[in-house]
């Protein structure tokens, strides 16, 4: 009796874990976009108790890097555990050289990666083949999967034949589209692989492991007149794996019933033009052969699965022998190379082919670019061309070298019962979830076949999303978005403005809409060009007001679960008694630990799914003009890139509109984010002028810097009739008006700014009235529309008055200065983005950044949106990011160059000055930079007046003054920041972080301290304090948090301190202003709530990312952190260096704090025991931190001690 095929609807990262955890005992992991979820499933099985092969669960450590991760894989290994690893991109670089290592030793393992672009111009998260072609050397074999059903049928043969061959291998597949991309498939039990293992393999395995019973040495170096021959006895290794690798391929396709091979044909037998690559195209590609042998052309293509070692006898043996003409396609980029490296293996392996082929060869996909049948086409088209085009690209429009091949319409594929469906949302309104549990749903319980892809931008929340789901009767191949949906659902309706929303919506299509309109006042909200198009191709259209659902069932924007609930209702893809009764399961799976009350809020929105209510479109829509277009002062920059981008049509900019722009590099022009103007919240805060004390307090706070207090001179006043209030302070600016105004357009909503603000006392009811409330946002409210009209008549109108006060006296003063970092791409209520805008609000007009990869480099410079911005002198922060590891080393290079720079002035000051030809006036100039040189304000005074000096000389002809035209930027004395987060500044990058610091330089290190690897998805780092869960640390952190500052004030000349803004606004503005004025090293922590802290408040009081700021202060009022100081420069003074700024903390709150916070109630509800124990550690810690800060605060540094 043939065995029942069980089914599941899972990702490729999903797939690859659960064959991976099968042969697994060790697993050394660090988390890597988009690898990191395979690590996370292994680390969660293991912490449930799921049993490998050998009957145990799989030990998870987590490194402080890839490179370390690679060393404990390099050493589990040699101890005799058969070890994994999981990562990507930039963390698979840092791995090669332990790679050497253990293909060198031939030690079995695997390697599972997500191929990723590599930072090139540009850091991209998305996929291609790039970090997986950078170790084609490294000796480890390389094997490559297609597609979701590809990784779980295939990824056992890597496992296998490592163990056979000794040979370490590199099991790929696409990142995002096949790690990230959910489908109905086949699973393959445990018991099943287990079958094929050798047991002699693994007794060979195990007895070479290293031992002091059977003592032998490894490691050893070696000199020339051996190691070049010793290298060569690895040759036969080699050779077998070909041969085992079909092997183990035929073994699974008994299993499957899937045929698979080292290279698999498809297509015509007797094809005449065929292409050559691998990975997730292989499948968009076979709907394309489909279409063109439908049309009689013998068309076909070869996939391939390994690809290193490299088999010209397998490859030889799959290609037609009536082939002629060979396309190549890679998911890479080499430039200067000869050609990619699949078209130079494919080449060499057919050079002496007795059929003599064309070979031609072109690169596709990079960075996760989009490849669909019709780009396929494109290639067959370029084979059948008199003389083929070489070297092309395809998907792109090349206009500057020319690469390009024709563009080819995109064409509807797969068969009558395909269902597409695309969902546009906003990043953490929940469609992207509800999206996964939809397909999951009807995967599940039906005899559908399934696909799920979500696209996003890379912000981490508030970003555009677009969820491409796929149901049909036949196995799905499209890898690739849905192009021509049958149903579009809007879940945010400014969206109708900002994108295209019906682009390819099929004609009898559907469309829904959450819309807080109706009636007339709807039909007057929708573009023309949308009606238009419902019209014209007969779209059925639904609306519904799930805002105002959310807002009354309690789960505020979060309308995922009503819309889901809609598009089950009005698509009928099941039944709906089965749909609503699936969603009300999956709510219990994903909300059961957050409490009762959550889960029957979200079963309220499955009820309420069905309150929505269809349009009737008007055929004479049909021949409505387009809407009059909105021009404004934009930049060119701004109209040709930024805005196309930002509209979701950046892949129709061609390769001349960047090089036109001058960002061949890389280089993005700053401010841009100003223009985005997304208007996506749902509340706004509202000033009460009457109510407010002028404390600034709502500024200082403020995540995105779009509440900011104007102060008007005279003449300004006379030009604003909105409502203004006397200055009261300070006394500079007594006798103008004060007015507090908001970005409408901008701000997230996130409320901070309403939670800190004090208000007004009444002096006879005592009742405190706020000076800011938040009301509900609506982009075409007239009242908006005005507030948005006001915010462009004060930024435009309205001059800074900073120069008049000192802005780093009082944390009011500081937000009198413009803020440089303004609009970012960080979540609402962000917790870290309030430092970095008051650091550009102090330092910025001087400001160099290196900025670690993480979330700070993704809200600070994700294209087409920059917030760091210029002041109106057009000076302001410039910013850079190298990488995720080394952001400390970059920050000291670039002071390092500044330093050598400003030295070269010196020197050239220095030689005109002795020139009797000199004016006595430049003289005199230069000598007062140089002895202001080192003062930010002397300097830039003596810069200005240096700089008209130095051109005059310069146009005269002196050589000299030529050279320091070249140079007089540097004039100015910088202020050097290095930001990273937690992640990056106690475990990746704490190397560097140390050794920076320990050279002395005049540096400024900002750790944004969340506690998690907070862009990644929450893992732990060495910054998770004890208890807390996280991912990793499944079942709550076992170890105490590091204490970093503590550590570095050890070294007796850095400054360091430890602050949390919401706590105390005084303290962290004096230890940001003492940190960049002290002449040295300097560490600023600073506590900051994240998204993925969980924060949801307890009985005691309702806390969320609207109340951010009050976290910080909650942490440090119950002494879960502490505020401190330490100056070296008081030391210097026989003072004390060390200075405790948190008061006794109130101990009572701490565990009411804690299960404030789901990644500690979580705990509470999975692990309720070990919960118990763990609080009592955490707050036993908590106390031990305290009691050490104590003891530090009353040292005794007086020289008679």
């Amino acid at each position: 009796m043939a065995k029942e095929k069980k089914f599941m609807t899972c990702d490729g990262n999903t797939a690859a874990a659960h064959i991976s955890y099968m042969f697994t005992e060790v697993a050394a992991i660090y988390p890597i976009t988009p690898s990191s979820p395979m690590a996370e499933h292994v680390d969660e099985w293991s912490a449930r108790g799921r049993k490998n092969m050998f009957g145990q669960t799989v030990h998870v450590q987590e490194m402080q890097s890839e490179g370390g991760a690679a060393g404990a894989v390099h050493g589990s290994l040699q101890s005799g555990a058969l070890t994994t690893t999981f990562t990507a991109s930039q963390g698979l670089l840092l791995m090669i050289p332990n790679m050497y290592k253990i293909a060198g030793e031939l030690l079995p393992c695997v390697f599972h990666v997500s191929a990723r672009t590599l930072a090139s111009h540009a850091l991209s998260i998305f996929g291609d083949h790039q970090d997986v072609m950078a170790c084609r050397q490294t000796g480890f074999a390389m094997f490559c999967s297609g597609s979701v059903q590809e990784v779980m049928d295939l990824s056992a043969v890597p496992h296998l034949a490592s163990l056979k061959t000794d040979v370490p291998f590199i099991n790929f597949f696409d990142g995002f589209r096949t790690s990230h991309e959910y489908h109905k498939i086949e699973a393959i039990d445990q018991e099943e692989i287990a079958k094929l293992l050798d047991p002699a393999d693994l007794k060979r395995f195990r007895d070479r492991a290293l031992s002091p019973e059977r003592p032998v040495t490894r490691g050893t170096a070696e000199n020339p007149e051996t190691f070049f021959t010793h290298r060569e006895a690895c040759n036969e290794y080699y050779d077998k794996v070909p041969e085992v690798v079909e092997h183990y391929l035929g073994e699974i396709s008994k299993i499957t019933g899937r045929e698979y091979h080292l290279f698999n044909y498809y297509g015509d037998k007797e094809a005449e033009n065929i292409i050559v690559l691998m990975g997730s195209a292989t499948e968009a590609a076979r709907e394309a052969i489909d279409y063109l042998m439908k049309q009689g052309k013998k068309v076909g293509m070869v996939a391939v699965h390994l690809y290193r070692p490299f088999s010209v006898e397998a490859i030889r043996k799959a290609i037609p022998e009536t082939v002629k003409r060979i396309a190549v396609l890679d998911r890479t980029k080499e430039p200067g190379a000869e050609g990619e490296p699949l078209y130079l293996d494919v080449k060499s392996a057919l050079y002496e082919d007795p059929r003599k082929p064309l070979v031609v060869g072109g690169r596709y996909g990079l960075g996760s670019a989009d490849t669909t049948p019709a780009q396929i086409i494109s290639v067959f088209n370029n084979l059948e061309m008199p003389m083929p085009k070489n070297h092309f690209t395809v998907g792109i429009v090349d206009d500057v070298t020319f690469t390009s091949l024709p563009e080819v319409p995109e064409i509807p594929m797969g068969d009558e019962s395909l269902f597409e469906a695309k969902f546009y949302g906003l990043g953490s309104d929940g469609t992207v979830g509800a999206n996964k549990n939809s397909v999951q749903i009807i995967g599940n319980n039906t005899d559908k076949y399934c696909q799920a892809y979500f696209s996003y931008d890379s912000k981490k929340s508030g970003g555009f999303t677009c969820s491409h789901l796929r149901f049909g009767d036949k196995t799905i191949h499209s890898t690739y978005q849905v192009n021509t949906p049958n149903f579009v659902a809007c879940h945010v309706q400014a969206y109708l403005h900002m994108y295209d929303v019906t682009r390819g919506l099929r004609d009898n299509g559907t469309f829904l809409l959450n819309t807080i309109f109706d009636g007339e006042e709807l039909v007057n909200f929708i573009p023309n060009k949308v009606k238009r198009y419902w019209a014209k191709h007969n779209i059925s259209v639904y609306y519904i007001n799930a805002t105002k659902i959310g807002l009354e069932i309690g789960l505020g924007n979060r309308t995922n679960t009503i819309l889901q609930s809609a598009f089950f209702r009005i698509t009928n893809v099941i039944p709906i008694d089965l749909a609503v009764e699936q969603m009300k399961a999956f709510i219990v799976k994903s909300y059961g630990k957050k409490g009762e009350d959550v889960v029957n809020k979200n079963y309220a929105a499955v009820d309420r799914g069905g309150e929505y209510k269809q349009l009737e479109v008007d055929p004479a829509w049909a021949n409505l003009p387009d809407d009059e277009a909105v021009e404004d002062d934009a930049p060119a920059f701004v109209k040709e890139l930024v805005r196309p981008i930002n509209a979701q049509a950046g892949d129709l900019l061609k390769v001349s509109d960047f090089v036109k722009h001058g960002t061949v590099d890389g280089t993005w022009q700053n401010g841009t984010s100003a223009w985005e103007k997304r208007g996506v919240e749902a509340f706004v805060p509202q000033w009460s002028p009457e109510n407010c004390i002028q404390c600034n307090k709502c500024a200082f706070s403020c995540p995105h810097a779009t509440i900011r207090p104007f102060v008007l001179d005279e003449d300004e006043a006379k030009d604003c009739d909105l409502p203004m209030i006397d200055v009261v302070a300070p006394k500079q600016l007594k006798g103008m008006q004060f007015r507090i105004q908001v970005a409408v357009m901008d701000c997230l909503g996130c409320g901070n700014c309403a939670d800190v603000c004090p208000g007004r006392k009444d002096r006879e009811t005592g009742e405190v009235k706020k000076a800011l409330k938040m009301v509900p946002f609506n982009v075409d409210d007239p009242v908006m529309q005005q507030e948005a009209k006001n915010w462009l008549h004060m930024a435009k109108n309205v001059s800074s008055k900073q120069h008049l006060v000192n802005i780093k006296q009082t944390p009011k003063n500081s937000q009198f200065a413009t803020p440089l970092f303004e609009f970012s791409g960080a979540c609402a209520g962000c917790g870290e983005t309030p430092y970095v805008k008051l650091i550009s609000q102090l330092f910025g007009d001087r400001e160099m950044i290196a900025n670690a990869t993480g979330c700070s480099s993704i809200y600070s410079a994700s294209i087409p949106s920059t917030p760091y911005t210029t002041n109106p002198e057009g000076r302001g922060p410039a910013f850079a990011n190298s990488l995720f590891e080394d952001f400390c080393e970059f920050g000291l290079g670039m002071a390092l160059g500044n330093k050598k720079m400003r030295e070269r002035i010196s020197v050239l000051l220095n030689e005109k000055m002795a020139n009797e030809k000199t004016s006595e006036e430049f003289k005199a100039a230069a000598q007062q930079w140089l002895d202001g040189k080192n003062d930010a304000e002397a300097s830039k005074t003596a810069g200005d007046a240096l700089k008209p000096l130095i051109d005059k000389d310069a146009e005269a002809g002196c050589e000299l003054s030529k050279e320091l035209k070249t140079l007089d930027h540097y004039l100015t004395k910088r202020s050097q920041w290095i930001i990273g987060g937690d992640g990056a500044s106690y475990d990746i990058g704490y190397g560097g972080l140390d050794h920076v610091l320990a050279t002395g330089e005049d540096i400024n290190i900002l750790v944004l301290d969340t506690e998690v690897y907070s862009n990644t998805g929450g893992q732990s780092s060495k910054a998770t304090p004890l208890g807390a869960i996280a991912q990793f640390a499944a079942s709550g952190k076992r170890i105490r948090k590091k204490d970093l500052g503590l550590m570095q004030t050890t070294y007796g000349y850095i400054y360091v301190a430890q602050i949390a803004m919401g706590a105390d606004n005084a303290q962290t503005l004096k230890a940001i202003r003492e940190a960049e004025a002290y002449p040295g090293p300097s560490l600023v922590i600073a506590y900051a709530p994240c998204i993925n802290h969980g924060i949801k408040g307890t009985k005691n009081g309702k806390r969320s990312m609207g109340t951010s700021q009050r976290e910080e202060a909650l942490a440090v009022e119950c002494g879960y952190w502490h505020l401190w100081r330490y100056n070296p420069e008081l030391a210097e003074q026989g003072k004390n260096p060390f200075q405790l700024d948190s008061k006794e903390p109130k101990w009572d709150n701490f565990r009411d704090f804690l299960m404030g916070e789901v990644r500690y109630s979580s705990v509470a509800k999975a692990y309720p025991h070990e919960a118990e124990e763990l609080f009592t550690a955490a707050e036993k810690m908590a106390k031990l931190r305290y009691q050490s800060y104590v003891r530090k605060s009353k040292e005794d540094w007086s020289e008679e001690a």
